[in-house]
């Protein structure tokens, strides 16, 4: 489980959600495993979530070496864990620090690693089929690591459902000793330095999103995009040809190279919909397609779809939300239903 600043990172409680799943599936025990320091917050937040969220068992590995994330630790402490308890299957996070420690845990122990998939499952014989995008996007495959264990793969952060949580008292708790020392850690932490919390920071928890694609024509029409997601209350992003063209920077981009994204409200505005995008966006509960073209990708999995010229559809969608959600100024926090009943 991947801790920030002692917090959990959401992309672990997805994980432990679908590692129920397999581990159900195989009649096998789902672990969490807790890498961090007894200093400050501790780790027993981060247990007692792990139990919550569907974890039989917890293995945990606490040292002051764990404070902050650094590469050589870590990567000791869940190779060792790995040696020692031998797990079938090995789930992180793909996020800056997890991509980090699964290349550096599957490297050290010559295994197989299936990056940024999109699902997983496992066969009759008990091996894990990870699937994920190639060929620029353009065809999904499913990889299977038949010759090494553990079978090791990287997620996303919202590509898979978040689990209900229960809670229930802490389970069996196995505890590992980091046997390392400071002196032979080349990395220090010299500070830590906070995102700054600039605008749409968050695109991947963003309730709601309008996303832009190259339909829209030249850079200066995404304010059409701006404008509504100001009146309605979300983020602003965009598919890759628009970051590509130079219409937007690259931390707005949605899709397999992205932000992938499930809010509760997805308008694509002249977004085609292509392989890339459309496994970026399709946990998204409603998706509202604006396209010219009758024929776009798009229009096989939205919910909606709306054949039209977006700059002039926009405008005109803009309009009617804010005159409809007078005198409210943000439609976050409205369910499915209403939001079914506004279109």
């Amino acid at each position: 489980m991947e801790l920030e600043r002692g917090k959990v990172h959401p992309v672990s409680i997805e994980l432990l959600g679908e590692g129920r799943r397999l581990a159900d599936k195989l009649g096998v025990q789902l672990a969490g495993v807790i890498l961090g320091s007894s200093e400050g917050v501790g780790t027993k937040p981060a247990i007692e979530e792990a139990f919550a969220y569907g974890a039989d068992i917890a293995y945990l590995v606490e040292s002051p070496l764990l404070a902050n994330y650094r590469n050589e630790p870590f990567t000791k402490a869940l190779t060792d864990l790995v040696t020692t308890h031998k797990p079938e299957i090995l789930l992180l996070g793909a996020t800056t620090l997890g991509r980090d420690l699964a290349g550096a845990v599957a490297t050290t122990l010559q295994t197989g690693l299936t990056a940024d998939c999109t699902e997983l499952d496992v066969d009759g014989d008990g091996s894990l089929a990870a699937t994920r995008p190639t060929f620029g996007g353009s065809l999904l495959c499913t990889i299977y690591t038949l010759n090494s264990r553990p079978q090791m793969a990287t997620v996303r952060s919202r590509v898979m459902a978040t689990p209900q949580r229960e809670d229930k008292p802490i389970g069996r708790v196995i505890q590992h000793e980091l046997t390392m020392v400071e002196e032979a850690i080349v990395t220090k932490v010299l500070a830590f330095l906070c995102n700054d919390g600039s605008e749409q920071s968050d695109l991947a928890n963003s309730d709601i999103v309008v996303g832009g694609g190259l339909g829209l024509g030249a850079a200066g029409n995404l304010q059409y995009l701006r404008n509504l997601a100001t009146t309605i209350g979300g983020g602003v992003g965009c598919s890759r040809p628009v970051v590509q063209k130079g219409w937007m920077p690259a931390d707005r981009q949605i899709g397999q190279s992205g932000h992938t994204i499930r809010p509760k409200l997805y308008i694509a505005a002249g977004i085609s919909g292509a392989v890339q995008h459309r496994v970026g966006v399709e946990g998204a509960d409603l998706i509202v397609a604006i396209n010219l073209d009758q024929n776009a990708p798009i229009f096989d999995f939205a919910h909606i779809g709306v054949v039209a010229c977006a700059l002039e559809f926009l405008p005109a969608l803009t309009e009617a939300f804010a005159r409809r959600m007078q005198p409210h100024n943000s439609i976050k926090g409205m369910d499915r239903g209403r939001l079914d009943d506004q279109e």
